[in-house]
């Protein structure tokens, strides 16, 4: 008797996420899950996918993105679907759309989200969602500045009594009704006067419920270790899994430190469960601040409220036209964001090579002219710094991006190539894939992803996107109660 299946992908090697050897076999998918792996040449399918020569992946996790509109604004998630990523993780670097509503503009850094603020409840948010799902899987952490935005009127202090119980609250609610965590940006204006106690207090419900904080550090500077080490114990303290996001060295001055910064984040890790992200790129983006341009010699202007014409030019050259200080134009340009050349590539490599270092782009969809890494970021470091560079094996990159963000999270039933597991699924050339973003042209397509599935629906095939959006909302095995209905 043949066995019928709704999909099979035949011919690849499989690559499970695990960090395992590669190995070749078919796979077989049905009603949304893999039924079966191995050889299936007796087998029938609705649809069969020829992958010969091709590496056949779990779908990508996007650990670090500011996609939180943009699932709405732009549900093809072409940036996202044509590097083979599957699923993201939004509301990081203490920036959530929720649980704040206003019409207003809300503070630097909380206008990257140009859609507005108006979901009041984790609850709101996901029922807009899968009542209007995008192409990729969402998760979504609770945002530190967002709640401060919503409940403390002067930023530049720290809470009171009263406001960091209504924040507490906050946080209870979102986690029950299916956050799968706490993100922190401590190194942003409207969380930089929150001492660590503040931060303890209000996160308390994690205590009980669980989760996962992620924490934009306080310094990435000449202050980083003890960041580093503030960051280390608000997470034994909640007794959570924390993330250090986007670790990095910044400014000459710490060029180099990576090997000591690694060296505190693994010690530290021997008592407790911490980790990091890394985009794989010597340059930041984020909010463009004039007392910080003196950091770097080369600054890139993402986009000016006041200006939109700068977009996609360099600090230094509008400084040259206007006869002014690289501060002073920065300062007109205000409110706006920037690209800075301020890191060391071989940080960025000790970082990446790390064996608990996930992947994630930190793009900035709102951007006029974005950091390159919301479009090639994937790409980038399984062609260039894997193929390319020999940085680690094709199976450990594929790990980094799948198999150890997934446990990290608590994604259940994802991450992996498994019989059982959800069919989110990543096929692509490993000959020939890479990134083909720049500064100077940030939204080119990366190169050699074929196809990718969602929940075995396909939302990329022969390259080209299929217009179906099967994204789901997410939950963490890692936060105790049952998300709401």
């Amino acid at each position: 008797m043949t066995i019928h299946y709704d999909l099979i992908i035949r011919n690849g090697e499989l690559i499970d996420g695990s960090g395992a050897p590669r190995r070749k076999a078919d796979l077989a998918v049905r009603g949304g899950v893999i039924a079966a792996m191995g050889e299936l040449a007796d087998a029938s399918a609705d649809e069969t996918v020829d992958a010969a020569g091709m590496v056949v992946a779990p779908g990508f996790i996007d650990t670090h993105t500011h996609d939180d509109w943009m699932v709405f604004d732009s549900p093809d998630m072409l940036p996202k679907v044509t590097q083979g990523v599957t699923s993201i993780i939004a509301g990081n670097c203490g920036i959530s759309l929720f649980p704040l509503v206003t019409d207003t503009t809300p503070p630097a850094p909380l206008d990257i989200m140009r859609g507005g603020f108006r979901f009041p409840s984790v609850r709101a948010y996901r029922a807009t969602f899968e009542a209007s799902p995008a192409t990729v899987n969402v998760s979504v952490l609770v945002g530190q500045s967002t709640l401060r935005a919503r409940h403390v009127p002067q930023l530049g202090r720290p809470a009171r009594d009263s406001e960091i119980e209504k924040m507490r609250q906050d946080i209870e609610l979102a986690l029950r009704e299916g956050a799968i965590g706490v993100s922190t940006g401590t190194f942003y204006p409207p969380s930089a006067a929150a001492p660590e106690d503040e931060i303890l207090r209000m996160c308390e419900p994690m205590r009980r419920l669980g989760g996962v904080l992620v924490s934009h550090m306080r310094d990435e500077s000449d202050n980083v270790a003890e960041a580093i080490a503030e960051t280390a114990r608000l997470g034994k303290a909640l007794d959570v899994p924390t993330v250090i996001s986007h670790h990095k060295l910044v400014g000459k001055r710490n060029h180099g430190r990576s090997r000591e910064t690694l060296a505190q984040v693994r010690s530290l890790s021997a008592t407790m469960p911490l980790c990091l992200d890394c985009y794989p790129y010597a340059a930041s983006s984020t909010m463009l601040r004039p007392e910080r341009v003196d950091q770097c010699d080369r600054i890139l202007i993402t986009w000016s409220a006041t200006h939109p014409e700068a977009a996609g030019r360099y600090l230094e050259d509008l400084a040259a036209e206007r006869g002014q200080s690289r501060r002073e134009v920065a300062q007109a340009l205000l409110p706006g964001g920037a690209v800075y050349f301020i890191m060391d590539e071989g940080d960025v490599r000790d970082i990446l090579r790390y064996p608990d270092t996930m992947i994630g782009s930190d793009g900035i969809p709102s951007d006029t002219t974005p950091h390159p890494r919301l479009w090639g970021t994937f790409p980038r470091v399984l062609g260039r710094y894997s193929r390319e560079l020999g940085l680690f094996p094709l199976e450990q990159a594929i790990h980094k991006m799948t198999g150890l963000p997934a446990r990290r999270f608590g994604l259940e039933r994802r991450g992996l190539l498994a019989v059982g597991n959800v069919a989110d699924i990543t096929v692509f050339n490993a000959a020939t894939i890479r990134d083909r973003a720049t500064f100077d042209a940030p939204t080119l397509p990366s190169e050699g992803v074929r196809d990718v599935f969602v929940s075995g629906q396909s939302t990329l095939r022969d390259g080209s996107p299929t217009g179906r959006r099967p994204g789901r909302f997410v939950t963490s095995t890692l936060v105790k109660p049952q998300p709401c209905a």
